[in-house]
């Protein structure tokens, strides 16, 4: 279910927001603020695992649009997250061998809405994205899927290492995206399969290469050295694409 993205402003609204069920994406709280109904708040946070960010009274007047953010403003997602489960879940309804993309701190929503895109086209059950330090399920994101969203779902968890440990229990494997990995067409990727794509500047991180079974390198003969993590989800999914039809 969709809804639309918002900012929710001051202290009652937010703690509503939390107990009525919203998805909170991040909350901003001025910095220092300790009195009881912000620590109210921070507890709801902590119940939901929210992502909390603790900002100037100038940062939270740039972001405010009523002027009235008694020190907080929680960010609601544009749509609903799904759970790891119900991808796995999607997979087995459609008697494939799961396909998941899982993005390593992905901050740019044009890049996060260009990869769910790429997800749904390629036929991936599923995308995972970390809670922390990455873009969320914003309206940018949602437009530049163009559509994909209502489609594919989207889960976010707390650590993306741990998600790869437990999905491998279920048979899975996993291939990341690295410059200094074997050339993709070297490497067997048919099969239950996560393709996880890095940052957009320091790419996959290094608790996450660890826990890959494979690392890809996507051949490049022109006089730069880096695709764009969109463009580099696109090639590495369609080799797996291209294994698994044959």
């Amino acid at each position: 279910m969709a809804y639309q993205e918002m900012n929710i402003e001051g202290r009652n609204a937010v703690i509503e927001a939390f107990r009525s069920g919203k998805t909170v994406d991040k909350l901003y709280i001025l910095d220092g603020c300790q009195d009881g109904p912000v620590m109210t708040i921070k507890r709801e946070a902590k119940k939901h695992d929210t992502m909390v960010k603790y900002v100037t009274k100038e940062r939270l007047d740039q972001m405010s649009q009523t002027g009235k953010h008694q020190g907080v403003i929680a960010v609601i997602a544009a749509y609903d997250y799904a759970e790891v489960e119900d991808i796995l879940q999607k997979a087995r309804e459609k008697g494939e061998a799961p396909f998941i993309f899982l993005l390593d701190n992905i901050e740019d929503p044009h890049n996060l809405g260009a990869i769910i895109r790429t997800a749904n086209l390629a036929g991936a059950h599923g995308v995972i994205i970390p809670k922390n330090r990455a873009v969320g399920l914003t309206a940018t994101v949602a437009r530049t899927s163009a559509g994909a969203l209502n489609y594919t779902p989207v889960a976010k968890v707390t650590n993306l290492s741990k998600t790869i440990e437990e999905l491998k229990k279920e048979g899975m494997w996993f291939v990341c995206a690295d410059m200094g990995g074997t050339s993709m067409y070297q490497l067997d990727l048919k099969g239950p399969m996560g393709l996880v794509i890095g940052n957009e500047g320091d790419g996959v991180s290094r608790l996450v290469r660890e826990k890959c079974d494979f690392i890809a390198s996507i051949p490049m003969k022109g006089d730069i050295d880096s695709l764009n993590a969109s463009v580099a989800a696109g090639v590495l999914a369609y080799e797996i694409v291209r294994q698994r039809l044959q």
